[in-house]
């Protein structure tokens, strides 16, 4: 795939990192935006509606039971040297099977892992006796959109559910029985307005940004979630080695281009 056009004709880079974890290497992908970005995130670390310079979306291990997920990302985006206000995702799916996709300027980086696979309106799980810490545990469709326009904050969370959207009717498409997992997380990134600069009102899925955000997130959850079962069907759980290694790094997941 030809690199993702970006703002300005910047590329939309994600790298890959390593760090020593629970007894093996976890690896991270990091999104540096830096200044001039608004986000809508339903992040632990993060969530809500403002501006923010980074999305950070940490792979961890089956199982994960600490009870203080902000302050761990917020241990690993210090690590990476991250600073300012940013976002932070958490899954114990392997992020070195993201998956992507462009449309019309709009970019979308997924992580899939569909280990709870789940209907959003269920029966009424409080009588399952499921703890708050097991219906936690992460195996999540992990989704980043970002738009290169400037968009109003209703866009910006219309935005949002259009992303939610696309990405039930992925699964759908891809033959898997739920609308997610109990623990996904979107985030989607706008530009801050300039003085003077029109701002785009809306972000429904027939809506100029709305409905190419929609195409480039239903292809990556699309792809995410084929790949998904194709992965469960021959192993039992991401690969993990004692330390890291050259190859954990990456400088762009996106174009597979190495560290230098």
């Amino acid at each position: 795939m030809a690199e993702v056009a970006g703002v300005d004709g910047r590329p939309v880079t994600v790298q890959r990192a390593g760090r020593l974890e629970d007894g093996g290497c976890r690896h991270l992908l990091v999104w540096r935006a830096g200044p001039g970005w608004r986000m809508v995130s339903s992040g632990v670390l993060g969530g809500g509606l403002g501006e923010r310079h980074w999305v950070l979306n940490a792979q961890v291990r089956a199982g994960y039971g600490r009870l203080d997920p902000d302050a761990h990302l917020a241990e690993l985006a210090a690590a990476q040297g991250l600073v300012g206000p940013g976002v932070g995702l958490m899954t114990a799916a392997e992020v070195d099977a993201c998956t992507w996709a462009e449309d019309g300027g709009v970019t979308a980086v997924v992580t899939t892992g569909i280990g709870v696979p789940t209907w959003a309106a269920e029966a009424d799980v409080t009588s399952t006796s499921v703890s708050l810490k097991a219906s936690w545990a992460p195996g999540t469709i992990n989704v980043l959109a970002v738009v290169p326009a400037a968009v109003a904050d209703a866009g910006l969370v219309n935005l949002l559910a259009t992303a939610t959207e696309a990405k039930v009717q992925a699964l759908l498409e891809a033959g898997r029985d739920c609308s997610g997992t109990p623990s996904d997380a979107v985030c989607v990134a706008v530009r801050t307005p300039v003085a003077g600069e029109p701002v785009e009102p809306f972000g429904g899925p027939r809506s100029h940004w709305g409905a190419r955000l929609a195409r480039a997130v239903r292809a990556a959850v699309f792809e995410g979630a084929v790949l998904d079962r194709e992965r469960r069907a021959e192993w039992d759980g991401p690969p993990v080695h004692p330390a890291t290694v050259p190859g954990c790094e990456l400088a762009d997941v996106l174009t597979g281009r190495g560290v230098r």
